[in-house]
């Protein structure tokens, strides 16, 4: 049986947690910033954990994880 390949695009996206959760950053913060709120940028730096109904499809395509 072959090695599963990782898909490039979802592994420079997310990030594999020291606990084992999907990180990833939000979207938002790459133009227009100076519209938004203070509260809203210093909000959108902290990475988020992926959804639990994605985890699944997460799973396949990232079958050894992300460093």
């Amino acid at each position: 049986m072959p090695k599963m390949k990782t898909h490039r695009g979802v592994a420079k996206r997310y990030k594999i947690s020291g606990t084992g959760k999907i990180m990833h950053e939000p979207a938002g913060m790459s133009h227009l910033r100076s519209s938004k709120s203070s509260r809203r940028k210093r909000r959108l730096k902290v990475p988020d954990t992926v959804k639990t109904r994605y985890a699944t499809k997460m799973d396949r395509l990232l079958p050894y994880g992300v460093k």
